[in-house]
């Protein structure tokens, strides 16, 4: 009892000295409840009350900083123990598996070995895949950049060659957006970047070949859905004369 008679006065001292219910916790070990019942109809002087608020304020402030910071952190930590789950080197069919996947996301269509991408660490990746995969030096490879009009040409070239060891020579016609009204503060710095591989058809092939292998067991479960939906593909889409 007598621990607690020490505990209400000295809490009821700290908070007459315009300390808040948090920082009287910290010295006394009490809970909330109890607290609050002891310094019930307790009055602050003007000057604990601004000092009060202030702090309030200031806390209420960095709240959203503090959050995102604390996120941050949380995103550091499982991006560092992911890494941990990677085996390196990495072997040449995972290689092999990882630039086919990419491919097949970024990659075109058609039938020319083409892929594009802002990303500069991707377009690497895929040159010296190309070269790894069909024994294609950069010398051999064609680019093509889209850029915006504010941009310099010359100097996305360069980097563009720098960082691939792709000639400018081999560069062919820019494409620059034309100008619009309204102005993007979030512009690609390098551009987009196309790689293209001459005569390289049956590559191409070659990839999708790779793709429908490691893609083979999901066949039967796509062609049976499909065809349950086969009234999706009568749909005909208008013609704007």
């Amino acid at each position: 009892m007598e621990n607690y008679t020490v505990a209400r006065q000295k809490a009821i001292s700290l908070r007459k000295q315009g300390w808040s219910y948090g920082e009287i916790r910290k010295e006394v070990a009490v809970s909330k409840s109890a607290l609050s019942s002891w310094l019930k109809g307790l009055p602050l002087k003007p000057e604990h009350k601004e000092r009060l608020y202030t702090k309030q304020i200031a806390i209420l402030s960095r709240g959203p900083q503090s959050q995102k910071a604390r996120r941050q952190r949380e995103v550091d930590a499982i991006i560092t123990a992911a890494k941990k789950e990677v085996c390196l080197p990495v072997s040449h069919e995972a290689l092999r598996l990882m630039g086919t996947s990419l491919y097949w996301a970024e990659g075109s269509k058609g039938k020319m070995l083409e892929i594009t991408n802002s990303d500069p660490r991707l377009i690497l990746f895929m040159v010296r895949w190309i070269t790894s995969m069909f024994s294609i030096l950069p010398a051999n490879l064609k680019m093509r950049l889209n850029i915006y009009p504010q941009q310099n040409e010359a100097n996305i070239k360069k980097f563009w060659s720098d960082l691939t060891d792709i000639p400018i020579s081999n560069f062919g016609k820019t494409f620059v957006k034309p100008r619009s009204k309204g102005f993007k503060k979030n512009n690609l710095y390098y551009g987009t970047a196309r790689i293209e591989v001459p005569k390289s058809v049956n590559l191409h092939y070659r990839i999708f070949g790779w793709l429908q292998a490691a893609l083979k067991n999901l066949d039967p479960e796509v062609t049976l859905t499909e065809r349950r939906w086969q009234s999706l593909r009568n749909t005909v889409r208008p013609v704007n004369l």
